[in-house]
């Protein structure tokens, strides 16, 4: 990995946005491209506990925000921001982690995301901490950092997460809980703009993002509706070739264009022996149409 570098809130290359939060770190560590004051960042966060929904979702957004030219900012954690990380680098663009933890290789968590954290660096993103190298992370440290995710943005989106406890938005200094939650919190007190992802109403996950929505987050179904809100340009609809080259490749893609579906569900709804549709589903697969959310659960590319 690069070597990890640091700059003093006093330097001209100090994040400006960061500058006027209400208690910006002295000093950030950082690995990367630090973003000028030229560029926007962005921030998209949620649960630990992805659902294959907010996993489709995080995937189509933070790239058509990356392809729009807004550098996307999360903090490496499990489930939601290693979905946004993923789906930025995958596209060869900028993003950020901010990290609750030391930069170097011991220390960063999760241990699973080392790989990512090389291939951030590898497009030219950053990796950022106010924490020195050495730093484990503790139940402190990780809140603390969402400040610095809120902060670097122009604004957040929360895709998942599950509902805050009691008097969580009123009444003291504390903040516990969903971390993406806490996220918010911090955007909302730096009058940042937080937008948030709809759910079901039963779904536990989506209970925080309608939580949100009420206190005033923006209902989010695509890209354009954060970029309308932030006053960027439009991303043209693109024209989504997607077809199959033979009968049975056609019909499971008609198939995943209601959404997500696991193997089993394809192989009932296209009626294709199950063979057949594990050499499709792999030949897919290869040729960028669909992808693999795990556990084979496969969505369309974008």
């Amino acid at each position: 990995m690069e070597e990890i570098k640091n700059v003093s809130i006093q330097t001209k290359n100090y994040p400006r946005l960061l500058k006027k939060i209400k208690n910006p770190p002295e000093d950030l560590y950082y690995k990367g491209i630090l973003p000028k004051d030229t560029e926007n960042c962005f921030a998209i966060v949620g649960t630990r506990m992805a659902s294959v929904y907010g996993k489709q979702v995080t995937l189509e957004i933070a790239q058509d925000l990356a392809e729009a030219g807004l550098i996307i900012v999360s903090g490496l954690a499990p489930g939601i921001d290693t979905f946004a990380h993923q789906a930025v680098v995958e596209i060869k663009k900028r993003t950020i982690a901010v990290l609750g933890t030391g930069l170097d290789e011991k220390s960063i968590y999760p241990q699973s995301n080392l790989k990512l954290a090389e291939e951030i660096l590898e497009n030219n993103g950053c990796l950022i901490s106010e924490y020195p190298p050495g730093t484990r992370g503790t139940q402190f440290t990780f809140p603390q950092r969402n400040r610095i995710i809120a902060g670097l943005s122009l604004g957040i989106l929360v895709v998942e997460a599950k509902p805050p406890h009691q008097n969580f938005w009123c009444g003291g200094k504390q903040k516990s809980g969903s971390g993406a939650l806490i996220t918010a919190r911090y955007a909302f007190e730096q009058n940042r703009k937080v937008f948030a992802i709809p759910g079901p109403i039963h779904s536990s996950n989506s209970k925080g993002c309608h939580y949100l929505i009420k206190k005033g987050a923006v209902l989010v179904e695509n890209a354009n509706d954060i970029l309308n809100e932030l006053k960027i340009k439009n991303l043209k609809e693109k024209e989504r070739e997607n077809n199959g080259e033979t009968p049975e490749e056609a019909l499971i893609l008609s198939i995943l264009k209601e959404g997500a579906l696991n193997i089993e569900k394809i192989i009932e709804k296209t009626k294709l022996p199950a063979s057949s549709v594990a050499s499709n589903l792999a030949i897919l697969e290869i040729k960028g149409k669909i992808r693999n959310l795990g556990a084979n659960i496969y969505a369309l590319s974008r």
